[in-house]
């Protein structure tokens, strides 16, 4: 397993060891004593969406004490998965990741919490799956604005984008007073 750091502390990028041969491939996607050694934190719920081209989901995160971390990978597909920092008293407050992920090269991208997160599906029928920290809270949801000029995510402009109207409708992130 391989991990790569970015230059927000907190989200890191875990590439399982892929072992192939002539009939394929395997991989260790899980180990709850290694993820919880590695990222300092239980899972508690497993969700997956599946996702046409061009849909958008995001920008979301749980206030506390509902606050999710969150494991995240593709299983049939490609997304282009953001991460943004809104922990008030960070040094890169407002700033965002940008990593893709895909069935191909199986990696996950760990999302703590005091992130908002959002992804975007470059194929049909894309797979997402993600674990959580914590239960989902309809009460302590959030939702940034995802094309808020003030954060200006460079999201793939191939084709008229599909979102929910929770999405349409985020929070713009200013005057958003961070709960982190």
């Amino acid at each position: 397993m391989e991990i790569e750091t970015f230059f927000i502390e907190g989200p890191l990028l875990i590439k399982p060891t892929l072992f192939t041969d002539d009939r394929g491939c395997f991989l260790e996607s899980f180990s709850k004593e290694r993820y919880e050694n590695l990222l300092g934190v239980s899972f508690v719920q497993d969700n997956l969406s599946r996702s046409k081209k061009n849909v958008l989901r995001g920008l979301h995160f749980q206030r506390p004490p509902m606050d999710q971390g969150k494991l995240v990978s593709v299983l049939s597909g490609r997304v282009l998965d953001v991460a943004v920092d809104i922990r008030s008293g960070s040094r890169t407050y407002g700033k965002h990741l940008l990593v893709q992920l895909d069935a191909e090269n199986h990696h996950q991208f760990y999302i703590p919490s005091g992130f908002a997160h959002g992804f975007i599906a470059l194929e049909d029928q894309t797979l997402f799956s993600y674990k959580c920290t914590q239960y989902y809270s309809k009460e302590h949801e959030g939702t940034l604005k995802w094309n808020d000029p003030d954060l200006a995510i460079a999201w793939p402009s191939e084709g008229a984008f599909l979102l929910s109207p929770k999405d349409q409708e985020g929070e713009p992130f200013n005057p958003f007073k961070s709960p982190f």
